[in-house]
């Protein structure tokens, strides 16, 4: 019997919890699409049936926040449909099931972090998925943490430091937004939080309480702005100089999706419950520059 079921092993995130599992020894199959997609409610029942596993940890997702919104359809597929499936093997089967969520269920007018207990008022069509997904899993099994995180970036897949490192190859001058604020997260710190929650899970030490939605992020927050500015200090000689960045406003940013302006999520109750918490993302920022350095 197999005791973790990984969907979206290929995800940047999915593939950082993939790499670090097998690091640490767990019995860990991680599937990637053509292996398991999890819009097929049958496919889905009968991987779990199959493989048994104590714990399914869901990172397969649809993040194409713009694209969403002429793509309603899909985006509901995979962030709703696709967890309520997994959400009802893990019940059949008696899985803990655990799946990651986005700070875009917020609306973004708070003027502080988002606590858990807040409501949501998603603005785009990739938000409203994602929190029907969250809805639907609340709706199938008690045994569930659901994750949400925020601007996920890393050294595999398509993400905005990524881009940001290509652009100034590019570009003596980038456009980045200055009124949006939120919590960078590096999906290697994340996919740590998320495998030390799946010990304690295959442990048999999660507690009644431990079960529930958290807000698991980077520390700190910070604008596009700010975030595209550091990114920059930090990668130094990396570019002989530094492209000029242009602070704009989200209006002016050619984009179909509206997007929140404050989407920074409070992470206290992961901390005060699990005992948890990524670092601040500065730190994480560096680290992973320095890996592409390393593996330039």
């Amino acid at each position: 019997m197999t005791r973790i079921l990984l969907t979206g092993a290929n995800g940047q995130l999915g593939y950082e919890v993939a790499r670090k599992g097998r690091e640490m020894g767990l019995d860990l199959a991680a599937l990637d699409r053509s292996q398991l997609d999890i819009t097929d409610r049958a496919a889905v029942a009968d991987v779990v049936q199959q493989i048994a596993p104590d714990l399914i940890i869901n990172t397969a997702a649809y993040t194409a926040v713009d694209r969403a919104e002429t793509d309603s359809q899909a985006a509901f597929a995979v962030n709703r449909d696709g967890p309520r499936n997994l959400a009802e093997a893990a019940q059949k089967h008696g899985s803990v099931l655990i799946h990651f969520s986005t700070d875009y269920v917020f609306d973004g007018s708070q003027p502080h972090a988002y606590v858990e207990q807040d409501e949501v008022g998603p603005i785009g069509v990739y938000g409203e998925s994602k929190e029907a997904g969250e809805a639907a899993i609340r709706a199938v099994t008690e045994r569930h943490l659901i994750l949400r995180t925020s601007w996920v970036y890393g050294v595999h897949g398509a993400n905005f430091v990524r881009t940001m490192l290509r652009l100034a190859q590019e570009r003596a001058h980038i456009r980045v937004v200055n009124d949006q604020s939120g919590c960078p997260t590096y999906a290697a710190d994340l996919a740590e939080v998320v495998l030390r929650l799946a010990e304690r899970v295959l442990n048999g030490q999660l507690q009644q309480d431990g079960y529930g939605t958290f807000h698991c992020a980077g520390q700190g927050q910070v604008t596009w702005h700010g975030f595209a500015d550091k990114i920059f200090q930090l990668a130094g000689e990396r570019f002989g100089k530094k492209p000029e960045l242009i602070a704009i406003p989200g209006s002016e940013f050619p984009s179909r999706a509206r997007r929140p302006a404050n989407s920074a999520l409070d992470c206290s109750k992961l901390a005060r419950v699990h005992g948890l918490a990524l670092r601040q993302w500065q730190e994480a920022l560096s680290d992973m520059l320095d890996h592409l350095d390393r593996n330039a």
